[in-house]
């Protein structure tokens, strides 16, 4: 079952039983919950403390949780009991999504109706707005021996939505895929060359399902890159035969360790150039997704972002945006709403699927939305996770003051540029940076 839709039923059942619905932080707990993280990464993403989640955001919800189901909820048993308490007593009264999205109209009708706008974009969900010409580049380039794809942009722009659908796509076309994300990888693995690549190895052996055999391969007199190349030639890739798709999503985590990256990214390069001379490396594709550029620096010759296809993901158009308000039931064919809207969040597809989500549920008005949205629940999440995350960080909100009290673009010092770049606060020209948008503007310049 989609999981945003799941929330949605548990909203409904919550307040049938005289409950209020999820909040935002009940609502990261149960997504924790599900991915399979402990509180404390869960509360750290957040921006919270680990002992608020683990001591009094988790019991209450599992309490009413457990006052719904009728058994006592814990977070081991949570994910088990509530999708089989879903399944049996709430999803009869749920209208199914549409099987192919390409098949809905640019209008929403009864038999359709949208779930909360949080993290990627299902496959089937009418919802999301097809980059058409940057898809079709990728579903080109991924069926090319050897391929190399980068996919880059700030958080919240789209990219794991992309991703879910290139994966997709090799999927239709019998290829192996694996999908590891190196946000969830432990900074013990992270800060360890041997220890990260072992990690990845032991992992795509796994989602391929097979044993995963390093000490076999894994030899100290050769060094960890040499053995994980070897393992990959001589036992990954020589178990299968089709095209493998490797994707690892958020690998700018890597630059906050630079000993480590300047090993593992020219690693990833070397894979791409074997390609050019070995046959069975041509079976390797790689997707390498991440929100920032580079600043580790590396030789030309040895990095892995200025070959292959790269993609940039930027902010939705005017007319993308009048496009998904049609989706939500808005009529604003004129052009006005969106152009306002754009004025207000500049097109940011995150800001700008929740505005349109709660303006097409009649909600608030658009008006009332320009006027309050720095301080509208409906953009709190968002806004405290960056303020949290800048509170965490003093240097970066220094730079971030120096962009906001600026009348013109300024420049950085080039870290804390893709810093801020990532977090999608700024927008960069050449090596001079802006406020991304106005509701940033308000929002941080208030907070000061």
């Amino acid at each position: 079952m989609n999981l945003d839709c799941l929330f949605e039923i548990v909203d409904r059942l919550l307040i049938e039983s005289h409950n209020r619905p999820l909040n935002s932080t009940e609502n990261l707990i149960l997504r924790g919950i599900w991915q399979y993280r402990t509180y404390n990464q869960m509360a750290i993403e957040a921006g919270y403390s680990a002992g608020y989640f683990t001591n009094v955001v988790a019991p209450g919800l599992l309490g009413r949780l457990s006052e719904v189901i009728g058994q006592r909820v814990t977070k081991k048993n949570c994910r088990l009991l509530l999708e089989s308490y879903v399944i049996t007593k709430a999803a009869p009264k749920t209208k199914p999504l549409r099987q192919d999205p390409m098949q809905f109209l640019p209008t929403v009708n009864q038999d359709t109706s949208p779930c909360y706008p949080s993290g990627s974009i299902p496959l089937d969900s009418p919802f999301y707005l097809k980059r058409s010409f940057l898809e079709e580049q990728v579903y080109q380039e991924i069926e090319k021996p050897g391929a190399l794809i980068r996919i880059k942009a700030p958080r919240e722009m789209g990219k794991t939505s992309l991703l879910l659908r290139i994966l997709d796509y090799a999927n239709r076309q019998d290829y192996c895929t694996i999908s590891l994300n190196l946000e969830q990888v432990d900074g013990a693995i992270l800060s360890d060359l041997n220890q990260l690549l072992r990690w990845l190895c032991a992992n795509i052996a796994r989602q391929l399902q097979r044993q995963p055999m390093l000490d076999e391969y894994w030899d100290e007199d050769l060094g960890s890159k040499i053995s994980c190349t070897l393992y990959f030639q001589e036992y990954l890739l020589q178990s299968i035969n089709t095209p493998l798709i490797l994707a690892l999503d958020e690998v700018n985590h890597i630059f906050e360790y630079p000993q480590v990256a300047k090993d593992f990214l020219p690693l990833l390069r070397s894979w791409y150039e074997e390609a050019r001379r070995m046959p069975i490396w041509q079976k390797l594709r790689l997707l390498v997704v991440h929100s920032t550029d580079i600043y580790v620096p590396l030789e030309l010759n040895q990095s892995p972002f200025n070959v292959g296809l790269p993609i940039q993901l930027d902010s939705f158009s005017q007319e993308e945006v009048q496009q998904l308000a049609q989706r939500y039931g808005l009529d604003w064919t004129d052009g006005e709403g969106a152009r306002q809207l754009m004025a207000m969040v500049g097109g940011h597809p995150a800001l700008v699927d929740l505005a349109l989500y709660h303006l097409g549920r009649k909600e608030i008005t658009l008006s009332q939305l320009l006027e309050t949205a720095p301080t509208s629940r409906i953009y709190s999440h968002h806004l405290q996770r960056h303020w949290a995350t800048l509170q965490k960080q003093p240097e970066l909100a220094q730079a971030f003051d120096t962009v906001l009290n600026a009348n013109e673009a300024v420049s950085l010092d080039p870290i804390l540029t893709h810093k801020l770049s990532s977090m999608g606060l700024i927008k960069l020209s050449g090596d001079q940076t802006i406020a991304s948008c106005e509701l940033y503007q308000r929002f941080f310049t208030k907070k000061k």
